[in-house]
């Protein structure tokens, strides 16, 4: 099997560095999750003050809100080393040994997608977050006999867009646990301002809240928008964003006023033009477009959720007036009563 550990060197992509240098690296650059900051701060010096591992700690949220930026801050701020892997590299319980058994005291463990990992290695994490200890079954049959290894004492840090998928025993071990919430626009606006400081745009504060107010709520596709901003105006402008280059390279790359790009206008129009506004099963809509009933519930419909574009229903999806009217097409007369 190939090596779990995912580790940012020379051989990385430029946009995989690109990322890297635009992650905050201390809390105190980290802009907005107000009240995860604060009680993250506490941990932290708490932990430092002591002289000891950090508590387990769970992130959850939407894609792209900051989980990894704030594993790599707490190793940054205790002064340790961070281990990252993600739960579907993990394949048996020899991958947990190996990985676990070589980190150094205080170290971070960042799980990536933990949501993913197989149930059946979840058991090797809990004598490991609980006593840092791991059992370990050497042969088998009668002749079989358990061995347990002391680890160095650790923080996990696990990160999941779906922490219903948790078991129930593992979600409990992380004595912290925080939800990370989308961005406001001033926030979003603050990033890309900082971002276009590392890479050396120049960018007015107008055209920064333009490229916020179209990012989801999300940092990462506010830095994503920002780069597709900064070639536009490269090319086509006058090398400086502004709020008109910014609403130019926006609608160059498709994106309109509310944020939503073409394949979510797609998965809007299919549901109001080809199914009258629902409702209509996921399966069936994924079946329509062309795209994984998976990637259509953790990617498209959060945002569209957010927005009120959409609702989940027992009988499935059902367009909201307001998308219709965003579409330029008039609501059904029977619109549910829901969304009046």
């Amino acid at each position: 099997m190939s090596d779990p550990i995912r580790i940012h060197d020379a051989s990385a992509t430029v946009e995989e560095e690109i990322e890297t240098t635009l992650r905050p690296r201390r809390l105190d650059e980290f802009v907005g999750q107000e009240a995860v900051r604060e009680q993250l701060g506490v941990a932290l010096d708490a932990a430092k003050g002591r002289g000891e591992a950090m508590d387990h700690v769970l992130l959850a949220g939407p894609p792209g809100l900051g989980k990894t930026s704030l594993a790599t801050i707490i190793a940054e701020e205790l002064g340790v080393p961070l281990v990252t892997t993600a739960g579907p590299a993990l394949e048996r319980k020899g991958d947990i040994a190996a990985l676990l058994t070589a980190l150094e005291e205080g170290a971070v463990f960042f799980v990536d997608e933990l949501h993913r990992l197989p149930r059946a290695l979840e058991e090797a994490f809990y004598p490991a977050m609980e006593d840092f200890q791991l059992p370990m079954t050497l042969g088998q049959g009668p002749g079989a006999s358990v061995i347990t290894i002391d680890l160095p004492k650790f923080t996990l840090v696990g990160a999941t867009t779906r922490s219903g998928l948790l078991s129930t025993p593992l979600r409990d071990r992380f004595g912290i646990q925080f939800r990370l919430d989308p961005y406001t626009p001033d926030e979003l606006a603050q990033i890309v301002e900082r971002s276009a400081g590392i890479l050396g745009i120049e960018i007015e504060h107008s055209g920064a809240y333009a490229i916020a107010s179209r990012s989801r709520g999300t940092p990462r596709v506010a830095n994503r928008l920002l780069k597709r901003v900064r070639d536009w105006a490269q090319v086509r402008g006058t090398g400086i964003i502004d709020d008109a280059a910014s609403d130019a390279a926006l609608r160059h790359l498709e994106i309109d006023d509310e944020g939503l790009d073409r394949l979510d206008r797609e998965l809007l129009r299919t549901i109001c033009e080809l199914f009258a506004g629902g409702p209509v099963g996921l399966s069936t809509l994924a079946a329509a477009i062309g795209e994984e009933a998976d990637t259509l519930e953790d990617v498209y419909e959060p945002y569209l959720l957010q927005r009120g574009f959409i609702q989940r229903t027992p009988r499935g999806r059902i367009a909201s007036p307001r998308a219709f009217r965003h579409l330029g097409l008039a609501p059904p007369g029977d619109a549910p009563e829901l969304f009046t």
